[in-house]
């Protein structure tokens, strides 16, 4: 096989020797080389005149980039031009070798944090219970952003007036977390050990042991039906009910404007008329 290949190389040398190469292919072969080194190795795609400039004499470079595109038409990179600019760029049909699929992780904000840690500590919770423990009411989307992550279920419902879901913990938490089971929380002494308590704290507190039980509490009854329906029909009676408000407001609003309408046009019409000429009527 080495015997073949350079009885190959020989033949070729022969072939070019006897083809001789003229001046202006050469210098445009030397040109291309060119074009494709600088286009190789810039981080940005290049401007025409900016390659111009480091062209030979005598060559035009739009046809020199239009041979080396042709050049590249079939392989794994094309040459593509970019409205005066030129770049090498992953052929189109191999696009799909190169993408990678990677998710965009979300920050919780602060509300949010504050409530997942609430519902860690003190499951199975409702929301006028985490209201209550934050001291601030909130919003519809911050339970709905902890139930997407998978990290909070709807747990069942309490046994009090309104009937109000509960929430607790899943396993998707305890995975993310690193915790083989809910009781693996940090209690009162690591957390003033982390320095996340300074300073006297009140009489009497303490952190809550945490439990995630299955099973529901004796205060708690079944979720009917299927937890995320019962969550958006939750959701769907909030905002009618703030719709409501919001129309009510604008009935007494819209009433006040007329009250005040008709005063200012009854004390118009009870002052006194006067002529041109000041005096009043009799």
């Amino acid at each position: 096989m080495a015997e073949v290949a350079r009885l190959f190389v020989e033949a070729m040398a022969v072939e070019a020797e006897t083809v001789p190469m003229s001046a202006d292919e050469a210098l445009t072969g030397e040109a291309m080389r060119i074009a494709e080194a600088m286009l190789f190795a810039a981080a940005e795609p290049l401007e025409e005149a900016e390659i111009a400039r480091r062209m030979p004499d005598g060559i035009a470079v739009s046809d020199v980039l239009a041979r080396l595109k042709q050049d590249y038409a079939s392989r794994g990179v094309n040459l593509v031009r970019v409205g005066k600019k030129w770049l090498f760029r992953t052929a189109a049909d191999l696009g799909w070798l190169l993408s990678i699929d990677s998710v965009e992780p979300k920050k919780l904000s602060k509300a949010a944090l504050e409530t997942l840690a609430i519902i860690a500590y003190h499951q199975p919770v409702t929301r006028a219970e985490i209201e209550d423990i934050r001291g601030v009411a909130i919003s519809k989307g911050t339970l709905d952003v902890l139930l997407e992550t998978g990290w909070v279920r709807l747990r069942g419902r309490r046994r009090t007036p309104g009937r109000p879901l509960t929430y607790g913990t899943s396993e998707a938490f305890l995975l993310h977390f690193g915790l083989e089971v809910i009781g693996d929380l940090p209690g009162l002494e690591e957390l003033k050990g982390a320095g996340l308590f300074e300073g006297a704290l009140p009489q009497g507190f303490a952190v809550p042991q945490p439990r995630d039980d299955a099973a529901l509490m004796e205060d708690e009854d079944p979720l009917e039906g299927d937890p995320q329906e019962e969550f958006q029909d939750l959701g769907e009676e909030a905002r009618a009910g703030r719709d409501a408000a919001a129309e009510t407001a604008a009935e007494s609003e819209e009433a006040l404007f007329v009250e005040e309408e008709f005063i200012e046009a009854t004390s118009v019409e009870d002052e006194p008329l006067q002529d041109e000429s000041g005096e009043e009527e009799d």
